[in-house]
This record gives C-alpha cells, sequence and structure tokens, in this order.
C-alpha cells in the first residue's frame, strides 16, 4: 500500500514532518542521506530546506535534482504522534480498499458506478465530499455493504 502525505512541516536542522491520510505524522531527518545521496547536502542551507513542497501525495520536492517520496517517510521516519484522519480521508481510503480487494481499477470501477473516474480519485483522495447515494452505487459495484455510523 502507498501512504499518501496530506501535511508537510519543517523542523530543526534537516528534519521535516509529514502528515498521512491514516494519521500518523512521521519526522525524519534528511541529513541520513547525506553519504548515499551527496546532492541532498544542498538542504543544510536553511532557505533551500524551507523553500521545499508537497508533491501532491508522494513526497516533497525542492528543485529538479532534490526530492524525496512519502514512502521513505513514512517506512524509515519516526512516529511522532497520531491524528485522527479527516472524515473525508476515512472514507476514501475504505473506498480505496474496498476497490483494490476486487482488485478494480479506477477506470473499472466508474464503469460499474457511472461515476467519472476523476470523482472516483478525489473521493479515494479524501478532496470530495461524496453523498450517501454515491457511496451506496460504489458499495453495490464492490459488492460490499455501505455502513453509517455516528458514534
Amino acid at each position: 500500500m502507498f501512504h499518501k502525505a496530506t501535511e508537510l512541516a519543517f523542523k530543526d536542522g534537516t528534519t521535516l514532518e509529514l502528515t498521512f491520510t491514516d494519521g500518523k505524522v512521521k519526522r525524519y531527518d534528511m541529513s541520513v542521506l547525506f553519504l548515499k545521496y551527496p546532492q541532498l547536502e544542498a538542504l543544510r542551507d536553511r532557505t533551500l530546506f524551507t523553500s521545499g513542497k508537497l508533491l501532491g501525495p508522494y513526497g516533497v520536492i525542492w528543485n529538479d535534482d532534490l526530492d524525496i517520496e512519502a514512502e521513505t517517510v513514512y517506512e524509515d521516519g519516526e512516529t511522532v504522534r497520531e491524528e485522527k484522519p479527516a472524515a473525508f480521508t476515512m472514507v476514501g481510503n475504505a473506498v480505496a480498499a474496498a476497490r483494490a480487494r476486487k482488485g478494480l481499477s479506477q477506470k473499472e470501477l466508474s464503469e460499474r458506478t457511472g461515476i467519472d473516474q476523476s470523482d472516483l480519485s478525489k473521493i479515494e483522495r479524501g478532496v470530495a465530499n461524496p453523498s450517501v447515494n454515491t457511496l451506496n452505487r460504489i458499495a453495490q459495484a464492490l459488492d460490499a455493504e455501505l455502513h453509517i455510523s455516528i458514534a
């Protein structure tokens, strides 16, 4: 499973924190990569380091030569806290997981539901607020049940 980043924060030195869709916040010191990837030593420059941007959910990029994948931070970083995932993200993760269990692409699910593939992508990324009717159509196409809970 690919872990998707939603927020980026710069800490002291060459340390950053990424928040992921599952609510985990991971801290990672880029200096651990300096011996393996000498070009990353440029990140010692604080101005350059703090100019990094989250490249969608996939990682952090500084320029054409400097980047790090979100998956590396997730796997090798230190979990510093866990936050409750946003409701839209939880719904999106559930849809993506159910689709993956069925072995369907977003395009195939789109064909089964009549919901545009780009809209399914937005739901799975947690940036859309799907209606109950839409979620029911998705559940039916996945031979699944839709459960709604208010705790």
